[in-house]
């Protein structure tokens, strides 16, 4: 039996075919927002599922941006996914930078560009709060797919301890390291430094780029 955290009107799903492979596309709306599971092998799988909760990222997912690694972290979980012969992908949406939304993530952009803020530095200049995702959408998903352990592709603990907190238990924390380039290792070394995230790829670029990499 599925939990039914989610009534019947707010919850669409169809195949979806895609290069990587046919998934069950499971869109869901929720608080305003319209998020999206995509669902890879088997579907009756309840405990220790393979899973991404992936945060919106516009700039990254869709154009490639590389000041941050978003794009890359959602490619590399599609493609662990298939190759592990199934898992979950939860993109939820109303996450576009850390929660404060497009316009303003892109103006802290700005502050990062011309005055060298970080990444938290230039949304608190703003006024702004550094992070304010919910991630209780994605446990309500989980919850209706029938799913009660995970192995979380995550590098952030705020994830593990919000689904943990909403009745999902992680079995393990899967590292999602993306490689870093010169256009985000500030961003990156930022969430490591200030926000917690397990990045041990952030030392292993500092010692080995060259200065113009």
């Amino acid at each position: 039996m599925r939990e039914e955290a989610f009534n019947d009107g707010d919850v669409a799903e169809s195949d979806l075919v895609t290069r990587r492979g046919t998934f069950r596309a499971v869109a869901f709306r929720a608080d305003g927002h319209e998020h999206m599971a995509l669902v890879y092998g088997a579907t009756d799988v309840r405990e220790d599922v393979l899973v991404r909760v992936h945060s919106e990222c516009m700039t990254g997912d869709i154009f490639g941006a590389m000041r941050c690694e978003c794009g890359d972290q959602l490619d590399a979980a599609l493609d662990r996914i298939v190759t592990e012969g199934g898992g979950i992908l939860i993109y939820l949406r109303g996450h576009e930078g850390r929660g404060i939304g497009l316009v303003d993530k892109v103006r802290t952009h700005v502050l990062q560009d011309e005055e060298g803020l970080d990444t938290l530095d230039s949304a608190t200049t703003l006024g702004l709060p550094v992070d304010v995702r919910d991630y209780s959408p994605a446990a309500r998903i989980l919850k209706h797919l029938g799913v009660t352990s995970v192995r979380l592709l995550s590098n952030n603990p705020d994830k593990i301890a919000a689904l943990t907190a909403r009745g999902i238990e992680v079995s393990a924390r899967v590292p999602h390291l993306a490689p870093p380039n010169r256009h985000n290792i500030g961003y990156l070394t930022a969430k490591r430094d200030r926000l917690g995230h397990d990045l041990p790829q952030v030392d292993v670029f500092a010692a080995d780029s060259p200065a113009d990499r």
